[in-house]
C-alpha cells in the first residue's frame, strides 16, 4: 500500500469521496494511485508534462494494478484535460505563480461543481489573490510540515463574485479557521519573512507599496485573538 508524506496526506485530505481526480504534475503518481487504493475515488488521471515523470507514473500505476482506473496524459497544466473528464484537480508542488498560470489557462474550471486543490511551495499569496480576481472561493486550508519545511494546501471553487477580504488575507486565507500548533508554525514563520521584508524597505527609505506594515499588524492581531490549541 501506497504511503503518503505529510505533505501530500494534507493534499488528499480536501480531495472529496467519491469523484473522479486530475492530479496535474503528477510525477510517480502517488497520490492519485492512493486516493483509488483507499477507496476515496473511482478513478483518477495522473498528468505531466514531461514524458519521463509520466514512464514514472505508469509502473506505479501497473504495480498496484489500477491500469483500468487511472488515465496517463501528457499535457502542459490543464492543456490537455477534457472539461468533463475530472471533478477535482489537484495541483501540488508548484509555485504559486505557475500554479496561477494554469488555472488562468483553463476557463472551464470555472464551474461550481469543480474542486480545486492547491499546495503552492512559494507565494501562496500569488494564488489566492488569483481566486479572489477571478471568483473563485477558498473553502479549505490546512498545514503540514516534514519537520524543516511549512507548507499550505488549499481547496477552492468557482462562485461567479469577487469576494471583499481583509488586506492581509492573501497571506492567511482560511488558516486562522485551524487552531493546530502546525498552522500556528506556519503563520508565525510567514510573519517573521513579513517582517524582515518591511524592514529592509525601512532601511532603503522606500515606500511600502504592499502595505507589509498594515498586512503585519492585521496578521498580529488576528493571532492575538485565536485560541491556539498548543
Amino acid at each position: 500500500m501506497i504511503k503518503l508524506d505529510a505533505r501530500l496526506s494534507a493534499v488528499a485530505s480536501l480531495v472529496r469521496e467519491g469523484v473522479r481526480v486530475a492530479d496535474i504534475g503528477t510525477d510517480h503518481a502517488y497520490l492519485v494511485a492512493y486516493l483509488i487504493k483507499k477507496g476515496i475515488c473511482p478513478c483518477g488521471i495522473a498528468a505531466d508534462l514531461r514524458k519521463g515523470p509520466l514512464e514514472n507514473a505508469k509502473q506505479t500505476v501497473i504495480d498496484e494494478g489500477l491500469s483500468d482506473k487511472v488515465e496517463l496524459i501528457l499535457s502542459d497544466g490543464l492543456q490537455n484535460i477534457e472539461d468533463n473528464s475530472c471533478d477535482d484537480i489537484v495541483i501540488a508542488g508548484m509555485g504559486g505563480n505557475l500554479i496561477a498560470e494554469i488555472l488562468s489557462k483553463a476557463q472551464w474550471i470555472k464551474n461550481e461543481n469543480i474542486n480545486i486543490v492547491a499546495q503552492p511551495m512559494t507565494h501562496a499569496e500569488v494564488l489566492r489573490q488569483f481566486f479572489i480576481d477571478n471568483g473563485f472561493e477558498i473553502t479549505k486550508e490546512k498545514t503540514a510540515t516534514d519537520g524543516r519545511h511549512y507548507y499550505c494546501i488549499m481547496s477552492a471553487h468557482y462562485v461567479g463574485t469577487n469576494k471583499k477580504h481583509d488586506i492581509s488575507y492573501i497571506y492567511t486565507g482560511q488558516l486562522f479557521e485551524s487552531s493546530d500548533e502546525i498552522t500556528y508554525r506556519y503563520i508565525e514563520k510567514m510573519l517573521t519573512t513579513l517582517k524582515k521584508k518591511h524592514s529592509a524597505l525601512i532601511i532603503a527609505g522606500k515606500p511600502d507599496e504592499e502595505n507589509l506594515g498594515r498586512i503585519i499588524d492585521e496578521i498580529k492581531n488576528n493571532m492575538e485573538k485565536t485560541e491556539w490549541l498548543l
